[in-house]
């Protein structure tokens, strides 16, 4: 199974052949052959771990960065070949991302790439080298962090350390909370409807409405944050609509008072969510 991709979050695992398939696969991931059970529940705090992914076939190098992650709360995935890297890559929102740039076939052409991906244009960067690709080319290939093999735990905790508010804020950058509270929407000639929302980001918001909204209309959305009780005008767009009553809007004018007031709403609940090690980092700069 070229560049299968497991979980790196527990140490205890349990391996088993292809004809002891468990019973239950959704604690189960495949890998070269074998079935890893991971013998715990994923609790909320562990879900609001930043999530990173390595890509690579180096044990040792895992061995060593693993710890460093776990240790600022910080989940990682492992990819062993760069063809299953990208194609976790177009499917999967990571807030970093580590690649073997001179030991991993097409590593580095992997690095250059990420750039282009939709949902991983922004995650942090890391290139690994070993020789071969310089720091210089690493940068220009758009890694925002260059670990040289052969790495120390005292470099990779260093270097993660120092990327660790990097990571936070791009993880705030897409969050979304999810809560329902009603909202009107004014459409052109007056038409008003309805709506609840159910997630709400920085950019946009996600809704059950009770009537039909055409995509990429415009409209006024008038709604108040709760528990501290202010309400927002924001002209936004529908994004999407799938003819059922949900839709996505994006907020295309936002006035800068309402701009600072739902960006500090939506940080004070994401920081809560997220862990107590990491909750500094998600303070508004």
């Amino acid at each position: 199974m070229n560049g299968a991709v497991i979980q790196q979050k527990l140490t205890n695992t349990t391996i088993f052949r292809d004809d002891e398939k468990p019973s239950s696969p959704s604690t189960l991931t495949q890998y070269q052959g074998h079935y890893l059970r991971f013998p715990y529940t994923v609790s909320i705090k562990d879900a609001m771990n930043l999530d990173s992914l390595l890509i690579s076939n180096d044990a040792g190098l895992l061995d060593v960065l693993r710890p460093a992650l776990e240790k600022i709360s910080v989940n990682i995935e492992v990819c062993a070949g760069s063809r299953a890297g990208n194609d976790l890559l177009a499917k999967r929102k990571f807030d970093a991302v580590i690649v073997d740039c001179d030991d991993l076939q097409n590593g580095f052409d992997l690095l250059s790439a990420l750039r282009q991906t939709q949902s991983n244009a922004k995650s942090v960067a890391f290139a690994v080298v070993n020789g071969k690709t310089t720091t210089q080319e690493a940068f220009h290939s758009g890694a925002n962090f260059v670990l040289q093999k052969p790495l120390t735990p005292l470099h990779a905790a260093r270097c993660f350390n120092a990327a660790l508010n990097f990571m936070v804020r791009e993880r705030r950058r897409y969050y979304r909370h999810p809560v329902e509270m009603p909202l009107r929407i004014t459409l052109p000639h007056n038409q008003e409807l309805t709506a609840m929302t159910t997630n709400v980001s920085e950019g946009g918001m996600a809704i059950r409405v009770a009537g039909k909204l055409a995509k990429d209309a415009q409209a006024q959305f008038r709604f108040t944050l709760p528990m501290i009780n202010i309400s927002l005008d924001l002209k936004g767009q529908v994004a999407w609509a799938d003819g059922s009553g949900h839709a996505g809007i994006r907020f295309v004018e936002v006035p800068q008072s309402s701009q600072y007031q739902l960006e500090k709403w939506l940080t004070d609940h994401f920081q809560n969510e997220m862990p107590e090690q990491l909750q500094g980092y998600a303070a508004l700069p």
